[in-house]
């Protein structure tokens, strides 16, 4: 059971960035996925979630209306749209599954990707 993320990267403020969230050794549509980020000194934040069961979405008030969660079944993949971009996002992104997601955890993580927002 594996989770890879990707799609990290150095972006400008205002500018946008698509984050992967790959399963290998399990399928991700049967499990509820959360996207989580951890800045530097800062406590991991869970940022967005998808339901498995109705791909119902959950987002963070500081995320609300920029970035957005979805699913992509027949690649076995998660996405996280995420448009205009702060500084404030600046943070390493994981993307994490199973029930624990919704209490703010996940019962398997991938290794992160780092987002950088600076001009």
């Amino acid at each position: 059971v594996q989770l890879v993320e990707s799609g990290g990267g150095l972006v400008q403020p205002g500018g946008s960035l698509r984050l992967s969230c790959a399963g290998s050794g399990f399928t991700l549509e049967y499990y509820p996925i959360g996207w989580f980020r951890q800045a530097p000194g800062k406590e991991r934040e869970e940022v967005s979630v998808i339901s498995s069961r109705d791909n119902s979405t959950y987002y963070a008030d500081s995320v609300k209306g920029r970035f957005t969660i979805s699913r992509d079944n027949a690649n076995n993949k998660v996405y996280l749209q995420m448009n205009n971009l702060k500084p404030e996002d600046t943070a390493v992104y994981y993307c994490g599954a199973g029930a624990s997601v919704w209490a703010g955890w996940a019962d398997y993580w991938g290794q992160g990707t780092q987002v950088t927002v600076s001009s």
